[in-house]
């Protein structure tokens, strides 16, 4: 592990973090990861409900991303398996058209270090704009949609994702390829890596 800190104390940090003082419902990070995690979910930023919760993905769109993996939530929230490291770790508000984005402050403090630790990621699942700007900084004039076509270009170790948030359920209709072709892909990549 490239951490300086133990696993336990990093997380403690994290969670103890209080960077951005102005947040609606105050500062609560929500993360998951440990260094032997296989699949890595970069998410953009907890909700309302999740942050409630206290769980990453402890909603709605959670429910449809472990539709979309194959798993339950057994599989879901164990760090050894699956780390969910977003973009923004604290609920950052509503908006006019839901929730704001994820605040910056998290990417640039954290984000280097966390996945500094994380040597056995086999897959990266880039969910929505935020984290495919961050991990493809290439692509930032490149439409979600497009990206998201395009798949086969980053697989096996990077899949981008729409995000699976109710709100896109007209995406969803619109491009019924996605869950025709890449979900059966998706779910059988990540049985071949979660097995044992």
């Amino acid at each position: 592990m490239n951490s300086t800190l133990p696993n336990a104390e990093f997380l403690d940090e994290i969670r103890s973090c209080t960077l951005c003082t102005d947040l609606p419902l105050g500062a609560k990070p929500i993360v998951q990861f440990h260094p032997s995690a296989k699949c890595l979910i970069a998410g953009q930023a907890p909700g309302r409900i999740t942050h409630a919760q206290g769980r990453p993905f402890d909603d709605p769109s959670g429910n449809r991303l472990r539709a979309w993996l194959g798993i339950d939530q057994e599989i879901f929230y164990d760090p050894q398996k699956i780390a969910i490291v977003p973009m923004g770790f604290c609920y950052p508000g509503t908006g006019k058209g839901g929730d704001l984005p994820p605040r910056p402050e998290c990417a640039a403090k954290w984000r280097k270090p966390i996945l500094a630790t994380l040597e056995n990621i086999e897959l990266t699942l880039l969910i929505g704009r935020y984290a495919l700007d961050w991990h493809l900084p290439a692509q930032k004039k490149t439409s979600v949609t497009e990206i998201v076509r395009n798949w086969q270009e980053y697989w096996p170790t990077v899949l981008p994702l729409p995000h699976p948030s109710p709100r896109n359920n007209r995406w969803l209709q619109k491009n019924p390829w996605f869950e025709a072709e890449i979900v059966p892909e998706l779910q059988a990549r990540v049985r071949l890596l979660l097995k044992g």
